[in-house]
């Protein structure tokens, strides 16, 4: 690696850490509020339609970010680009499920992360020279399998969004751990 693709490597990795911070934050007070709204929700409302639809509006816009800090031009990125379309289609099509029923939003909620789950752990895969993907693998495999359950759930009528906050609440944590591990490999760079 030369100097210049070791300085890209480095910017890009002090990125990425900044990335799983804010989506660790933003995961964690979305939780809170997720948890109070699904909690009390029985039939579709306006707060929990507005949260199911902010979700993925934000996950779709951490990839953008990330696709566009990411210094490898050459590297195909349609992965990352799938997971855009999918968060936004999603986005949309949880506001209109969550008018529905809980049940349905749930269905979708459910397809989503098993859509969702296996571009990320391909692009973690494809990251893991920059730091801190074991945990972003584990969350794209854990995506698949909980998204599964919430699909079966949503069909058969059953479930409840609260598990979606928790769902979202294990995502945190995996950013979390990841930005740990970022800034761990990143000190002992500059040291």
């Amino acid at each position: 690696m030369t100097t210049t693709e070791n300085t890209s490597a480095l910017a890009y990795a002090h990125k990425l850490r900044t990335l799983y911070f804010v989506r660790f934050a933003f995961a964690i007070v979305w939780v809170g509020i997720m948890f109070a709204t699904a909690a009390k929700a029985t039939d579709p409302n306006a707060l929990l339609t507005v949260l199911l639809i902010v979700y993925p509006a934000f996950d779709a816009g951490a990839v953008l970010w990330q696709l566009r800090a990411d210094p490898d031009k050459q590297r195909p990125k349609v992965t990352e680009w799938i997971s855009v379309a999918v968060s936004i289609a999603v986005a949309i099509a949880l506001g209109i499920s969550s008018s529905a029923s809980i049940a349905t939003a749930l269905a979708v909620w459910g397809a989503w992360a098993i859509v969702a789950g296996v571009p990320q752990l391909i692009t973690a895969i494809r990251n893991r020279r920059s730091g801190g993907q074991v945990a972003q693998m584990l969350s794209g495999g854990i995506s698949v399998l909980a998204g599964a359950s919430f699909l079966f759930q949503g069909i058969q009528g059953n479930g409840a969004m609260a598990g979606a906050a928790g769902y979202a609440a294990l995502g945190a944590i995996f950013f979390l751990v990841s930005a740990i591990r970022l800034s761990v490999k990143l000190r002992k760079r500059s040291a």
